[in-house]
């Protein structure tokens, strides 16, 4: 990725960080000083990543600076909320929780020793506990499949999400 370039951040209600608590002031940058990942820096994700970080708020961010791309993630020093994407919201965070627990009943729904994990999804689902649904729906995949089926798995939760949301190819991911 490129400095000034778009990426996702999910957040708690109120633009707050899920880990920190910071509030984050719209439209203004935050500098976190340097980037040691999981540690120091601005955290965000590509579109493909959306569904490892789902929470209640997404917002469009836009990182400057160095950054670290990780597999399930980027880290910059500094970043700005650009917009929120007013798409994601509840009843679409429950619409994805049905989509994870359509495919793992299609998945493993006959294979008697993972059928367990449809009626897990469906039970995350209906807590509204849609980021463990999603991660569930993957780990089945992976266990009946092996791991490219995760992370194929992951893929076709990004494409949903990306689709719903109107998030479009050129989009950062």
């Amino acid at each position: 990725m490129a400095p000034g370039v778009i990426a996702y951040k999910f957040l708690d209600d109120g633009a707050a960080g899920p880990f920190t608590g910071f509030r984050w002031p719209v439209g203004e940058w935050v500098d976190a000083g340097g980037v040691d990942p999981c540690l120091e820096g601005i955290h965000a994700c590509r579109l493909r990543d959306l569904p490892v970080w789902i929470g209640r708020e997404l917002w469009e961010i836009e990182l400057d600076g160095a950054l670290v791309e990780q597999a399930r993630k980027v880290v910059a020093p500094r970043g700005r909320l650009t917009r929120r994407i007013d798409a994601w919201n509840g009843q679409v965070a429950r619409e994805f929780g049905r989509f994870c627990a359509r495919r793992t009943r299609e998945r493993v729904g006959y294979v008697p020793v993972l059928a367990g994990f449809v009626a897990d999804v469906e039970r995350f689902v209906a807590a509204d506990r849609i980021p463990i649904a999603g991660f569930a729906a993957a780990r089945a995949a992976e266990l009946r499949d092996g791991p490219a089926a995760y992370e194929e798995e992951r893929l076709a939760q990004a494409n949903w999400l990306a689709e719903r949301l109107g998030l479009k190819a050129g989009d950062p991911g």
